[in-house]
């Protein structure tokens, strides 16, 4: 099942990854031009879903971050949404980069970086690496964003920072926010803010 914020998997992507030629992907994120690299980016997405282990050899998370970087809003929101599909692990050097980018003009890069976060913070590192770039208030702010993907990222996330301790006491004072959310038209929203509260109100 393709995780959030994805496209379906390309057909063609289990034959990229079986013929190793993931690594040769990764270099041309470099040089090509940017209508290119927006395709590689798509590809890559797609490639990671099937199996991430040539990309972590290829250490595509560096030329990742650059791509965060990118001037062009399409560039950044396809980096950012390429590290969803990328597995947990070696992504604490972008955690920054995804949290400035949770304030990025264009709502759907920032329901991407809400995305990767979820998925960066899975780990203990990713957590505390989360908490001390101040990714709370931001993702906060995404909770009232117009796009459901963002929001329900944004819970998501926070809910994998409210298993930290320094989290939890952060968002105990905003469980009123997500009791609103609760209360959401969308079944998928309902249920994240209902983890989120009870991940939040968890003692010891």
């Amino acid at each position: 099942m393709p995780r959030e914020g994805l496209l379906p998997a390309m057909p063609r992507a289990k034959g990229i990854v079986n013929s190793g030629l993931i690594p040769s992907l990764v270099r041309k994120l470099h040089r090509e031009e940017e209508s290119i690299q927006e395709i590689l980016l798509d590809t890559l997405a797609a490639c990671l879903q099937e199996d991430a282990t040539e990309a972590l050899n290829s250490r595509v998370v560096p030329f990742l971050k650059e791509k965060l970087l990118s001037p062009n809003e399409i560039i950044r929101c396809k980096a950012a949404r390429t590290l969803i599909a990328h597995p947990s692990g070696g992504q604490e050097a972008v955690i920054p980069i995804l949290v400035h980018l949770l304030r990025d003009p264009v709502e759907e890069v920032q329901a991407n970086a809400a995305g990767a976060l979820m998925y960066a913070t899975v780990t203990t590192e990713g957590k505390y690496a989360a908490l001390d770039a101040e990714a709370i208030h931001p993702l906060l702010g995404l909770l009232v964003s117009s796009l459901q993907k963002a929001r329900l990222n944004a819970i998501k996330a926070l809910t994998m920072l409210a298993e930290a301790p320094e989290g939890r006491k952060i968002l105990k004072a905003h469980v009123h926010t997500f009791r609103v959310l609760e209360a959401e038209p969308g079944e998928a929203v309902q249920r994240a803010a209902e983890v989120a509260i009870k991940v939040i109100e968890w003692k010891p």
